[in-house]
Order: structure tokens, then sequence, then C-alpha cells
């Protein structure tokens, strides 16, 4: 036979020390983030018989055949798939979240019920001078709140494009290093520890990059990556060492669009697609309190050029602006309020206009219109936080079943290390037997 006693113990002992080392990679690097659990492959060393017989195999000890990551392609693929949809709901949650609370800041809602009861309160003397200041100054809240509440949406529309950006420039980053990493896969020696490392780096970042936007992977048999971001139909953010660049598009309105190398995409997952979402919304609520204040400025001035002030003269705005940014007093007289109807003298305690002007506030129904406004963005906050603790406990199950199958034990490694040492004490007292065989043949005389 070809093979003997010391080549076997020998290639007993290397494999023994290679799954020595891959252990202690295991337990030091056990709670670094990303890192995949790692085993050796043995295989048997086969040779050829005596005289070189191809019918007469012997087999001659062990060999690492491969470095094995223990993770599985599709359990990472649906963590990354549920991750980016959790992430887009968070991000949609939090900025509805800030929207909403920008807004019962702003205390709009008690405001206008402030000034309709002071119109109403006018009613018992429309010549007291103090109620009139106080229809005023009530306005004067009114208008000041509807400001406050312009104001603290476009902040969080600010945010949330802040964000955004920062978000794409991440993508661009993420995908740049992407392609560095394919290139090294490419050159890298196949069952090498660089190469594990590699796929490790690798799967960390596709894990970054689906917390940003939901992402299609399509791998080669050498571990290099190819990334779409958005879906199959869409241009490849990663193709071998090439990488795109993502870009943001605001819209006049404030809304966000995404692109990648000059061609949109359309994201359904992921924290960018979920700022896009909340900036909808924001925008969705801007507007809605930008049309109130128009109509709240429209029924007021309206009512008010058909009757007269105290005085006796025409009656003149009462309001100004066409936004809730700009909504602001056009007069600070009390006096200028136009209670009674065109044609009624000085002074005069006819209700008339003041009457028209409560119609058409209730008609108009301002608080009534920001009660629903507040109830809508309240309502789509509660709705996107129950989905929000679906996804999140989804994804939190796919990324325990990865787990369990990806991360490292360290009581099975505490095994695996005296079973490995064993075994290569085991192959060292073989060596040791075959010297000793071989050093009394030679004695023999």
């Amino acid at each position: 036979m070809s093979s003997d006693l010391l080549s076997i113990g020998l290639s007993g002992a290397k494999a023994a020390r290679s799954a020595l080392d891959i252990t202690s990679q295991n337990i030091a690097n056990a709670s670094t983030e990303g890192y995949v659990r790692r085993s050796v492959g043995f295989a048997e060393v086969g040779a050829t018989g005596y005289n070189q017989n191809p019918r007469d195999v012997s087999l001659s000890g062990v060999r690492v055949d491969r470095v094995v990551r223990n993770v599985d392609a599709f359990r990472q693929a649906e963590v990354r798939r549920t991750g980016a949809d959790t992430a887009r709901a968070d991000a949609e949650v939090t900025g509805l979240q800030n929207a909403e609370s920008a807004l019962e800041r702003s205390n709009l809602y008690p405001s206008i019920l402030g000034f309709e009861s002071s119109v109403q309160k006018l009613k018992e003397d429309t010549t007291d001078t103090a109620l009139r200041a106080s229809v005023i100054e009530s306005a004067r809240t009114m208008t000041a709140t509807f400001q406050i509440a312009a104001q603290e949406l476009d902040a969080v529309a600010s945010g949330l494009r802040f964000e955004s950006t920062d978000g794409v420039n991440q993508v661009t980053l993420i995908a740049a290093e992407l392609g560095r990493t394919n290139l090294r896969l490419a050159r890298a020696a196949d069952a090498s520890s660089d190469q594990t490392a590699l796929l490790d780096q690798r799967d960390r970042l596709l894990s970054n990059l689906s917390d940003y936007g939901n992402i299609d992977t399509t791998f080669a048999a050498d571990g290099t990556v190819e990334v779409r971001l958005g879906g199959l139909t869409t241009p490849a953010l990663v193709t071998g060492g090439t990488s795109g660049a993502m870009t943001m598009v605001t819209a006049p309105n404030g809304t966000i669009s995404f692109a990648l190398d000059g061609n949109p995409v359309a994201l359904s997952g992921g924290a960018l697609a979920g700022r896009a979402l909340a900036l909808d919304k924001v925008t969705q609520l801007h507007g809605d309190l930008d049309t109130l204040a128009q109509d709240i400025v429209t029924t007021v001035n309206t009512v008010q050029a058909g009757g007269v002030a105290l005085d006796g003269s025409a009656g003149q705005n009462l309001l100004s602006g066409t936004s809730a940014a700009t909504l602001a007093l056009a007069t600070s007289d009390g006096t200028k309020i136009a209670t009674a109807p065109a044609g009624s003298p000085a002074k005069s305690r006819d209700t008339g206009n003041l009457d028209a002007l409560r119609t058409a506030l209730t008609a108009t129904n301002p608080a009534g219109r920001m009660d629903g406004i507040l109830f809508d963005v309240s309502a789509t906050v509660a709705g996107r936080t129950v989905t929000r603790d679906a996804l999140t406990t989804i994804s939190d199950s796919a990324r325990i079943t990865l787990s369990s199958q990806s991360a490292v034990n360290l009581d099975t490694e505490a095994a695996n290390l005296l079973r490995f040492q064993q075994a290569f004490q085991a192959s060292s007292r073989v060596m040791q037997v075959a010297s000793a065989l071989f050093d009394s043949l030679l004695q023999i005389r």
C-alpha cells in the first residue's frame, strides 16, 4: 500500500488544527454583528496502490475540503425583505407622529373654537368695545396658531427630506462598497478564510442596504452579487465591481421621488419609501390647513363686506392671507367689525350682519373641519402603528430563525474544541506509534 501511518497521522493533525482554528474564530466572533458561524468540511485522501495500480486505491488520511458558512440564502433574503418592510413602516409612523404632534402642539382647534365663541358672545352687546376687542384678540390667536401649525408641518417635512437625502447618500456609498467587495470576492480563493470574511461583509452590506429600500439580489457562483433597487425591472444598482448613483427629486409641493442614474425608481420597502409616504401625508395635511384658512378668510371677509362698522362706515376685510402660513389680521381695530347690516346708522345695535357671520361660520364649520384633520392624522397613525407592529413581529421571527442557524453557540463550540483537540492528540499518537514501529523494524537483524 502506498499510504503509511505517518502521512495518515500528519493529515489528521493538520485537519484537526484547521478545525481548531475555525472553532477559535467562532468563539472570538460570537458577539460580532454580521458574523456567520463557520464549520469545516472534511474529505478522505485517496491514493493509488502498489505499482500505481489504478484498481488498488488506498485511503491515505483526511484533508480539509471546504470552510462552510452555516447560513441559508433563503432565510437571509427573507430577513432582508421583512426588514425592509419594517423599516418602511417605522419611518412612516415616525414621520406621521411628528406631524400629529405638530398639529396638536399648535392648539389650532381650541383657537378656532375661541374665535367662534367670541363672535357668539359679541351678540350680547355689539357696541361693547371690550367684546369687540375680544373678537379681535381671538382672531389674532387663531391666525397665529395657523401660522405656527404651518411652520411646524414645514419643519416636519424638512426633517423628512433631510433624512431622505442622507439615506440616498448612504445607498450610493453602500453600493460602491458592495462593488469593491464583489471585485475582491472574484479574486478570492475558494473555501478560504478570506472568502468567508468577504461573504460576511457582502451579507452585512446587503442587510444595511435593505434598511433603505427593497432590493432584489442575484448571486454568482463565486459569491459576487447583482443588486437591483425597487424591483427586478429597474436598472442594476450593483453589477460586478460597478455601482450606480441614487438621487432624490423634490417636487414643487415638497414630496419626493427617487432615481438611479437618472432612471425613476419606485420603492416599496425601506426607510426611504416610508419617509416618502409620510411626506405625502404631511403635504396633504398642509393642503387641508391651507384650504381651511382660505375658506375662513373668504367667509369672514365676504360677510364683513355686506355690513357696516360701529362708526357706520362700510365693512372692511377683517382677515388677510391665502394659506395657513400667510393668514393674518387685516385690522386690529375692534370697531371695524361689521355687526349691523348695510345702511344701518353708527352705533347700531342691529345684529343682522353678525347673525349672517355666525350662520356663515356654521356653514363653513372651521372647528369641525379642523377636528376632522386631527382625526385623519391620528387615525392614520393608529392604523400604520398596527401595521408596523405586525411587520416587526414578522421581521423579528425571521431574524430569530436565521440567528438560530448562523449564530455562534458557545456551548457547541466548547464541545468542538474538546473534540478537535482530542482528534489532534490522537493523530499525534498515531505518528508516535508509527515512529516506534519503524524504529523497531530498523532494529531487526
